[in-house]
Parts: structure tokens; C-alpha cells; sequence
């Protein structure tokens, strides 16, 4: 058997960012394969390794594949019993923003048979839906430009020896909709809203007036300490079962005071415990 090795799956929404996905590890030094028959996966790991040298081989298989994709899971579970470290990397998107790209691609769904794009997405979704749930890392790119979606590869993916844990600490409204990508959600509508401060409600979370005022509750503080000490606490059962990457969703109303302020300071307090963290900001300026 060969050394142990690095290997990424990466799948995922067929228009949500692949191909930016893929460029984006090759420019980080993974040797990366293409739409490969799940059956051919351990061995083409192996052969890159023998052949080519590369102790990073990430290899992409989504619904292109046919029949094939359906021996996935099988092959994943091969590559583990080699005990290689594996991964798997699932880009997401909204049934609205997929559409949109397919009709300004002016390229056909590969399900889309004789359906319209929509039915071809929701097809696309249900047959994923086991994979998405398994796996280390889901990018949601329905708000991602291109340069953001790199951005998030090289966080992720970029050097993997010095840090335990990745966690992207998001900031968002609800009434905007919780992230789809989360892994814990926090609800901060329970302290009070700066937008009912008339000194306050054209700042945002960013401003150290707001960040003041909502920090200054008792229950801010209580929370901030509570909830570091959580995450804490799950990592360790995280990084056993091989999920090195959460995203930690805290919300409010709008996604501009609250939700804005406590996130920094979270990611703050998750910097000192070791943890390398991305703070990103979903709804900040759509007000």
C-alpha cells in the first residue's frame, strides 16, 4: 500500500463554483483529477502518488458521472481503508442562483432531460443530499464572487500543520434567511436591538459605538463565554471524527448590529483559544 496522502472529494451543485474550485487547489498545489468514475478513485490516488510525486491529489465526481456516481460511497470508503486522509468538499448553492447561471451560460443542466432547469437543480439536490450531510466543509456560493470563492478554498485548504480547527464565524438576518451552510446557529434577537437608538441606527455592528452597546449587556458577555466554552467542547469530537472545518452562524433581525458585533467578538475569543477563523458578514449592506 502507499504512504498516506491528502485526498479531497470535490462535488457539490452542478453551476455552484467547481471549476473556480478546482483552479483555486491547483494554484495551491494539489494534483487534481476530473470528473473521474468513482471505481477508478483509490487508483488513480495511488498512481499519482507512485507517479507523480504528490502527497495532495483531489479528485471532483458529481451527477456527470451517471450510474457511476452511485458507487461513490463505496469508493470513498475504500480510500479511508487505505488510510489515507479524506475530505470532502460540497459547494452549494440557491435553486434561484443556479438557475440563473444555467440560463446566462446558455448551457443545459446535465439532468435537465426534457425539464425545465429548476426541476433539473431540485433532481440534482435530492440525489446529493446524502453526500452534502457527510460532508468536512459545504461552501454556500449563492453570494460569492469568484475571487470570494477562492479566498474561501485558500482558508480552507492553504496549509493544513499549524491549525486544529478552521471555523468562518457568518453574521447574518433572518430575515434573509438562516445560511445553508451552517454548522451551529446562534439567535441574538434576545438582546436589545441598537436599531431602536436613534444615535445608533444608521451604524452598523463594525462601528465601536454599536460594538460598545451590545457588548455592555450582561447577557453578551454571559453568552460570549458560554459559547466559546461550547465550541471548546466540540472540536475535540470534530477533529476525532475528521471535520476540521465549521461555520458558526450568529444572527439577528437584519444582519447589522447584533449579529455584526457579537461575531467579531466571538471570532475574537476563538483566535485566542487557537482557532483560525474567517469573519464574513452575509447581509451587512443590504439594508
Amino acid at each position: 500500500m502507499s504512504e498516506p496522502i491528502d485526498v479531497i472529494l470535490v462535488s457539490g451543485m452542478s453551476g455552484a463554483g467547481r471549476s473556480t474550485a478546482t483552479r483555486a487547489l491547483e494554484d495551491l498545489g494539489w494534483f487534481v483529477v476530473d470528473n473521474l468514475p468513482p471505481t477508478l478513485m483509490i487508483d488513480v490516488v495511488n498512481y499519482v502518488t507512485a507517479r507523480a510525486g504528490s502527497t495532495k491529489v483531489a479528485v471532483v465526481a458529481d451527477v456527470r458521472g451517471g450510474k457511476l456516481f452511485e458507487e461513490l460511497q463505496d469508493s470513498l470508503n475504500e480510500i479511508k481503508n487505505a488510510g489515507h486522509d479524506l475530505r470532502v468538499l460540497f459547494l452549494e448553492a440557491g435553486d434561484e442562483a443556479l438557475v440563473r447561471r444555467y440560463e446566462s451560460s446558455r448551457r443545459p443542466h446535465p439532468l435537465q432531460r426534457d425539464d425545465n432547469i429548476l426541476a433539473a437543480v431540485q433532481r440534482e439536490r435530492a440525489l446529493l443530499g446524502d453526500l452534502r450531510a457527510e460532508s468536512d466543509l459545504v461552501i454556500d456560493t449563492t453570494n460569492l464572487n469568484v475571487h470570494e470563492l477562492r479566498r474561501a478554498i485558500e482558508a480552507a485548504f492553504g496549509d493544513d500543520d499549524h491549525v486544529a480547527l478552521r471555523a468562518t464565524v457568518m453574521s447574518f438576518g433572518f430575515k434573509y434567511g438562516i445560511p445553508v451552510d451552517a454548522d451551529l446557529v446562534a439567535d441574538m434577537r434576545f438582546l436589545p436591538n441598537p436599531y431602536w437608538d436613534d444615535n445608533l441606527k444608521d451604524l452598523t455592528g463594525l462601528d465601536s459605538a454599536v460594538n460598545d452597546y451590545v457588548i455592555d449587556q450582561p447577557e453578551a458577555k454571559a453568552f460570549l463565554d458560554n459559547y466559546a466554552e461550547l465550541i471548546s467542547l466540540v472540536e475535540d469530537g470534530y477533529l476525532r471524527e475528521g471535520k476540521r472545518f465549521v461555520t458558526i452562524a450568529i444572527g439577528c433581525t437584519g444582519g447589522k448590529h447584533r449579529s455584526v458585533a457579537m461575531a467579531e467578538n466571538l471570532s475574537a475569543r476563538l483566535v485566542k483559544n487557537g482557532v483560525e477563523v474567517r469573519v464574513v458578514h452575509r447581509d451587512l449592506g443590504r439594508e
